[in-house]
């Protein structure tokens, strides 16, 4: 059974660092926010998974804060999800089997030791976080109210499977290390498949570098915030 390994005390309206022991013999590092009001009122909050991209493999645990949820956090920045935010190592990707595993055992972990409303659990990532975001989305549709995958790539046979989840999928138009046609093709799928929550911001003349735009955008939020998971159906 898997166990976690606090590195910091949590406390509301502060990012710490935490670690979970999985069941393959290996672990999973996270930075973990409680909003205020957490431990006093004890009511379901919404939970905020983030996948950063390959760069914050690349150092400690408190690299992952370099961009996205957590650096609006780091910043000082107070949020109203338990956002989760975990480090994928530099020997693996997020989208690979390993990693989807012990992603899953986390979000086990999560749900079960803290009170999360499970009817609104977020997903997003950028970058390897994207392809990352779009995988576990597929293989786990019921699982998350929305999801927001940020210059990312999917598999377009995911189309049917993903068709009845909002998605909010953003990517600059001069990507050279994602193509945006990736992109492009995912949305396609979903809308070939019969879906109509899917939602694509294109951002012209923007490179890799799109997960900026995004994460700033406050619209984002108030969209996750407006999704379901019981509301999931076609």
């Amino acid at each position: 059974m898997a166990t976690n390994l606090a590195a910091q005390e949590p406390a509301p309206g502060k990012q710490v660092e935490q670690s979970l022991a999985t069941s393959d013999g290996g672990s999973i590092p996270y930075l973990l926010y409680q909003p205020k009001g957490y431990a006093e009122n004890r009511a379901k909050v919404p939970m905020m998974l983030f996948l950063h991209g390959r760069g914050e493999s690349n150092g400690p645990l408190s690299i992952v804060a370099k961009w996205g949820p957590p650096r609006r956090l780091a910043a000082g920045e107070q949020m109203k999800y338990l956002v989760v935010s975990p480090q994928c190592p530099r020997t693996s990707f997020w989208s690979k089997a390993d990693q989807q595993k012990r992603l899953l055992e986390l979000l086990a972990h999560i749900t079960e030791n803290y009170n999360v409303d499970t009817d609104r659990i977020y997903l997003t990532g950028l970058s390897m976080g994207g392809y990352g975001t779009w995988r576990l989305a597929a293989d786990h549709p019921a699982m998350f109210a929305a999801a927001a995958p940020i210059c990312g790539s999917g598999d377009p046979k995911d189309g049917a499977t993903l068709a009845s989840m909002p998605i909010w999928a953003w990517h600059g138009t001069e990507d050279k290390a994602v193509p945006h046609q990736r992109s492009v093709d995912m949305v396609e799928a979903i809308k070939a498949a019969g879906g109509t929550k899917i939602r694509f911001t294109s951002l012209a003349h923007i490179g890799h570098f799109s997960w900026q735009a995004a994460y700033q955008s406050n619209d984002l939020y108030r969209w996750l915030d407006r999704q379901r998971a019981s509301r999931n159906t076609k």
